[in-house]
């Protein structure tokens, strides 16, 4: 371990001897632990510590707070706006460590986790159970970590977001005071709603340690299907009628020409190169082949062409697998690029034109940017793939991310439908919330967190 670092050498020597070799201030390490999936720069901490119970984190919370150091929670390192950033330095907190899950309970439909636990290692558990986590942001991401940045996913259509899925927590507060929010009671009009506090609070408020989530019965019957357009106007328009038909689908995703071209030289799929839907249908064998009938024939209305349905598991899932690759077959579109990535979301009435407007955008910037979304509940991404070294194309596409989150905003809806503020998109919270609500944030960030150690830097503009 080396011996040179911002921090006080109380505080590593305090560290050292409470964690021995699960502290380290080693250079490599720390990089690691400052980089995430955005197109921002790393911003390393001073120092990591592998923590293993919610009594570790606690007290190396304490031990930080005593010497007014920052504090940043670590998962898997999937986020996308730099919320694990030490932009002011500090220690960060891995709880990779901590991937138990400690019970799962079948007739009340919910499990109690760590928060290192992954979304495929909580399912893997699940297997026999009858009962599946349906949270799906595509990356394997921590449930700790997509709960601190209220991640939703694919079938959030049906089942909702991570603010829907926890019911109680046990988080850390920045001076190392451990608190339980919530209960595992379906519902609770007692007092002051903590849990959703922290579910999308980033670890600015507080480390969460340990989550109880709701489960779902598995579907009887599970078929998805994938269906071409003549256009992204024709895919979208038959989104909406999809939705507001009533169609109880478990996930509609789109994904643009270039996003498809990706994902077939990645994956080895041969899907037409064309404008398409993925669809995925949950419930019983009558009512799915009654949503399925449903479906089919509006995607006929809008041109849909090539409808093919997929009910064998392993087909299922080599379709879903290619949908979730798309993050990395885009990249591989522009070698060397890395991808400034937006997820705007709006009225479901206001998809159709939020997505032409935006299009038309791009068209006059020349940037290369695949869209796809999960646009059953207004959310699109788009995939701005820019050379990190080359300070005029970033310039150009951050102002067209800038663009494209006034746009949202404008239609009533949000600069951010997943991905969560971060560092990127703090300039956005004034003009979504105004300036009294922020006022009010500040007030909650400065009643649980005065001295700012909380991961600083995040939500809130300066």
């Amino acid at each position: 371990m080396k011996t040179i670092s911002r921090l006080p050498q109380e505080l590593i020597a305090a560290l050292a001897a409470r964690f021995n070799d699960r502290f380290s201030i080693s250079p490599g390490i720390c990089e690691h632990h400052g980089t995430d999936e955005s197109s921002l720069s790393p911003a390393p901490p001073d120092g990591v510590v592998f923590a293993q119970s919610t009594e570790e984190v606690s007290a190396a919370v304490t031990l930080c707070h005593t010497y007014r150091v920052p504090v940043i929670a670590y998962g898997t390192g999937t986020s996308l706006e730099g919320h694990l950033h030490a932009v002011k330095g500090g220690v960060c907190i891995d709880l990779s460590g901590m991937n138990q899950v400690l019970a799962v309970r079948p007739e009340d439909l919910d499990a109690s986790v760590q928060p290192g636990v992954t979304r495929k290692a909580l399912n893997a558990a699940l297997h026999g159970s009858g009962l599946f986590f349906p949270i799906d942001p595509g990356a394997d991401a921590s449930i700790g970590g997509m709960a601190a940045t209220r991640a939703s996913g694919t079938n959030a259509v049906r089942y909702g977001t991570m603010r829907e899925s926890v019911l109680a927590m046990t988080v850390v507060l920045a001076d190392g005071r451990i608190i339980k929010t919530g209960s595992r009671a379906k519902k609770s009009a007692a007092g002051y709603d903590l849990t959703r506090l922290f579910v999308g609070a980033e670890g600015t408020l507080g480390i969460i340690t340990e989550l109880t989530v709701r489960l779902h019965p598995l579907p009887e019957a599970i078929t998805c299907a994938v269906c071409a357009f003549p256009t992204i106007a024709a895919a979208v328009d038959s989104v909406i009628q999809t939705i507001q038909l009533g169609v109880p689908v478990a996930r509609i995703e789109l994904l643009d020409t270039l996003s498809v071209t990706a994902i077939n030289r990645y994956s080895k799929t041969t899907l037409r190169e064309a404008p398409t839907l993925f669809f995925e249908l949950h419930g019983s064998p009558a009512g799915v082949a009654e949503q399925t009938r449903v479906v089919q024939d509006i995607a006929a209305e809008h041109g849909g062409m090539d409808f093919a349905w997929a009910d064998r598991p392993e087909e299922r899932s080599r379709l879903w697998q290619a949908r979730h690759d798309a993050y990395y077959a885009c990249l591989g579109l522009q070698p060397g690029a890395r991808s400034l990535t937006t997820d705007v979301c709006v009225p479901i009435s206001r998809l159709a034109e939020c997505i032409a407007a935006s299009l038309d955008d791009l068209a006059q910037t020349g940037l290369t940017a695949p869209l796809l979304g999960h646009v059953g509940d207004g959310n699109f991404h788009m995939l701005l793939l820019v050379n990190p070294g080359d300070p005029a194309a970033m310039g150009q596409a951050q102002a067209y991310a800038q663009r494209l989150a006034e746009r949202a905003i404008a239609m009533d809806g949000t600069c951010t439908g997943e991905h969560g503020i971060g560092l990127g998109k703090r300039k956005y919270m004034v003009m979504e919330h105004g300036a009294a609500a922020l006022t009010a944030m500040r007030a909650i960030k400065q009643a649980l967190d005065p001295h700012n150690l909380m991961n600083p830097g995040k939500i809130l503009p300066d």
